[in-house]
């Protein structure tokens, strides 16, 4: 089912050398669903599978998919499926049970693709894992997704889970915020973080009453993203890319309201409200010099960002409000053209990207990775690049 992409290239010859005691990023890796849709071909598909007869609907749909700057998504949902549950495409019914039956499996099954491929660059046994973090806003059940992706992969019994559900899309970050938490107290630890994400539970036909199911049509994609954390790499073992060096987590009050997302029979229900971009604007620059104090910086120019593309909307507000110069969020840009927004992963896909223009470039030393999310919730991590 899934689709492995990971450039499977551990590289060498590093320019620094990582602080010690300091949690790093070993190896990155990313898989998806087998079925690729173009943007341009996603309106007819979506329509036609859903029995949409508004035109009005269909029109709006077709702005919507040329303003976020998507080109490429992967997705779950298929021929297959629609054919075998009819009843996902038809309004009002009780669906949750139907959802859960696709999504639980399929977010494993990306999630244990990109692991093998992130395992397979680091190369150690999967046995020296001693830590594992799943992150997923997509299945739901008992025993979660980190019991059945450790015993699929063979890690050890003993192995430490954390399962992160329902975050959205601040829950990679989450994640790495985790992963370097547990590195930094467990000397000789090695972490395997996964997020997977899939659309299953909030895909449904438009309806007028309900104008951000069509956002999530024309922005969101499916897809598992990996990485391994761990502090004071073995040489000549291990290649780290870059560094977490310092980690914040901060909510907005009173903002609760602006991303809504509700469970119900008929599967996931979101609300996004219109001031979202606006409030992340209002706060970002405050929150950005909190993480940049740490290590003395001042000049945002003077660093390379890695910023969750929740939107075009909010990736254009933070280049505007931070004055930042053309290009320092292009592996941000890149990411939400090729892959959509997906949720949780999609800071892997930045980060994965900006590993390979810091090795062309030599690059800045310092950068950050940041996510925001329900609450509203900014993650946000000082990176060093290594």
């Amino acid at each position: 089912m899934s689709k492995i992409d990971n450039n499977n290239a551990p590289w060498h010859g590093l320019k620094r050398a990582s602080t010690p005691g300091k949690a790093t990023v070993l190896a990155i890796a990313k898989a998806f669903p087998r079925q690729l849709i173009p943007q341009e071909y996603l309106v007819e598909g979506y329509i036609r599978d859903t029995k949409c007869q508004d035109v009005s609907i269909k029109e709006k749909l077709e702005r919507l998919c040329k303003t976020t700057t998507v080109k490429t998504r992967y997705t779950v949902m298929c021929k297959e499926i629609l054919d075998q549950y009819p009843e996902l495409a038809t309004e009002g019914s009780s669906t949750i049970r139907q959802r859960l039956e696709i999504a639980n499996p399929a977010v494993v099954e990306m999630a244990f693709e990109a692991s093998l491929a992130c395992i397979k660059e680091w190369g150690r046994p999967a046995t020296d894992i001693t830590h594992i973090i799943y992150v997923s806003s997509s299945e739901i059940r008992l025993p979660g997704g980190d019991l059945y992706l450790a015993s699929e992969l063979g890690l050890r019994n003993d192995v430490s889970r954390v399962m992160l559900y329902f975050l959205g899309c601040y829950g990679g970050a989450t994640g790495l915020r985790v992963a370097k938490d547990i590195a930094e107290n467990n000397p000789g630890s090695r972490i395997l973080l996964t997020t997977s994400e899939t659309t299953i539970l909030g895909f449904r036909p438009p309806n007028k009453a309900r104008p951000y199911d069509l956002v999530g049509a024309a922005l969101f994609g499916d897809g598992a993203a990996a990485v391994i954390i761990g502090t004071d790499p073995v040489t000549g073992k291990e290649s780290p890319f870059m560094e977490l060096s310092y980690a914040v987590q901060q909510f907005l009050p009173g903002t609760q309201s602006v991303i809504d997302g509700c469970l119900t029979e008929e599967g996931i229900n979101f609300k996004l409200g219109r001031d979202l971009p606006q409030k992340i604007e209002d706060n970002i620059e405050e929150f950005c010099r909190k993480l940049m104090s740490k290590a003395s910086l001042t000049d945002f120019n003077e660093m390379f960002w890695a910023v969750h593309p929740g939107g075009p909307a909010i990736l254009n507000r933070l280049e505007s409000t931070l004055k930042l110069n053309k290009g320092k969020l292009e592996c941000s840009r890149k990411a939400l053209k090729d892959f959509g927004n997906v949720s949780s992963n999609t800071i892997f896909y930045v980060m994965e990207y900006m590993r390979e223009e810091l090795k062309r470039g030599g690059g800045e030393e310092w950068g950050l990775a940041l996510a925001f999310g329900p609450g509203i919730t900014f993650e946000g991590i000082l990176l060093r690049s290594l």
